[in-house]
């Protein structure tokens, strides 16, 4: 008789890679992996035999790239979302897309439960946890959290792997948790538990340190429409191939590393090391474009709207009415933000040289003042004595309540 399915998210990685036989021996449950493609590239190597190593029954390999930058990275791009004005969220908008994809997963097996490699401190297992239960309200699905039942430590981990034959996948002697997709990998473990220690040069892959970036800087052109960005130096590319060339780019100078001493959801902070480079390029690009095409009421409502749209990706809220209505206002925001950026990217910094766009806002005409300026200098006597009006109607009350006072 056949026993009932289980799919696990799976990275390839320690956590994900000892759950399998932890399932099938705690829940006795077959357990079928699903690895969901972001673009985690090297990560993903020898994931289908890893998971059948551990003891899988099946081993699913989904590419979800495009999905992922079209219907998660671009929308949030659009928004401006950067939690607590430092992450800009890849590892966070890669979990509604994996969530969903899970619950697909398990439909089409016909298994009873999923299950994630969550811990129970971290932001991922509200996640997960959260969109699962939103998207299978229909038939619900049992959620299975093995490294947050467990409460196993990282040496027992390793020892867990040992017995099954399994070596951690590791970067130089040290093994950090990562996690990888088109929009940026995080890298968490081993020595960044420090926050006085600086991150290790082995922790990262994608940015080379500063001190090893080229002595003269590059330039590229990145066009947009929309405000989303659809090509570099005038090529058109698709989403992930443009996020692919930047993150070569961009980390080659350098650019896109971030530490940063985050306020998780579950009320801990935690020390963070981000690798971003085609998401910190990107940001700076499209807020330099929304400087020509939009009038200052409404760089300021989007910015506001920004960090609702930042805790709200970040809290594991995203299949809520009210990320849609967001990503309506943005939507209508950025709709005349077409046109180009130039950028220089130069030891580890992203300068922006140069912007334009058709439906520019900037007149000079009227900025310049030179030969030509059209601006009514007279004019603004009058705007001045109204806008100052309230103010000085105030202060000459409270010069009468002070006389009247004695003071």
């Amino acid at each position: 008789m056949s026993r009932d399915k289980c799919v696990l998210a799976y990275s390839g990685g320690l956590d994900s890679t000892i759950s399998v036989d932890w399932i099938q021996k705690t829940y006795d449950l077959d357990v079928v992996t699903l690895t969901v493609d972001l673009g985690a590239g090297q990560e993903l190597d020898g994931a289908e035999e890893r998971a059948r190593t551990a003891g899988a029954r099946e081993s699913l390999i989904w590419d979800a790239r495009d999905e992922f930058v079209s219907d998660y990275v671009f929308p949030t791009l659009r928004s401006g979302a950067i939690y607590e004005g430092e992450y800009l969220l890849s590892t966070a908008i890669g979990r509604p897309l994996m969530a969903k994809k899970l619950v697909e997963a398990a439909r089409r097996v016909g298994a009873v439960a999923v299950a994630h490699g969550c811990t129970g401190k971290g932001n991922d297992q509200v996640r997960f946890d959260s969109a699962i239960r939103t998207l299978s309200l229909d038939q619900p699905l049992r959620i299975i959290a093995p490294a947050r039942e467990w409460q196993m430590t990282r040496d027992e981990e390793k020892e867990y792997a040992r017995r099954l034959g399994i070596r951690p996948r590791a970067v130089g002697e040290r093994v950090y948790s990562i996690d990888r997709n088109l929009w940026g990998l995080a890298i968490e473990g081993e020595d960044l538990e420090d926050t006085w220690a600086a991150p290790p040069e082995d922790a990262y892959s994608w940015t080379r340190p500063v001190s090893a970036a080229p002595d003269e800087p590059s330039e590229v052109e990145i066009g947009f429409v929309k405000g989303t960005p659809v090509s570099l130096d005038g090529e058109e590319l698709s989403g992930v191939a443009l996020a692919e060339q930047l993150n070569r780019l961009a980390g080659w100078h350098g650019v896109g590393r971030i530490d940063h001493l985050e306020n998780r959801l579950v009320g801990i902070k935690s020390r963070e090391v981000y690798e971003m480079p085609a998401a910190t390029v990107l940001h700076a690009a499209l807020r330099a474009l929304e400087t020509a095409v939009l009038a200052r009421d409404q760089q300021r409502m989007k910015a506001l709207l920004a960090q609702h749209y930042a805790d709200l990706v970040y809290d594991g809220r995203w299949f809520t009415s009210l990320r849609e209505d967001l990503d309506a206002f943005m939507e209508s925001a950025l709709r005349f933000a077409t046109g180009d950026v130039r950028v220089r990217l130069f030891k580890g910094t992203v300068a922006v040289t140069g912007r334009r766009s058709p439906y520019s806002l900037y007149s000079y005409d009227l900025a310049t003042y030179s030969t030509g300026d059209k601006f009514d200098h007279q004019a603004a006597l009058g705007f001045i004595d109204i806008y100052s009006l309230p103010a000085r109607t105030q202060a000459a009350a409270r010069r009468r309540g002070d006389a009247e006072a004695g003071r």
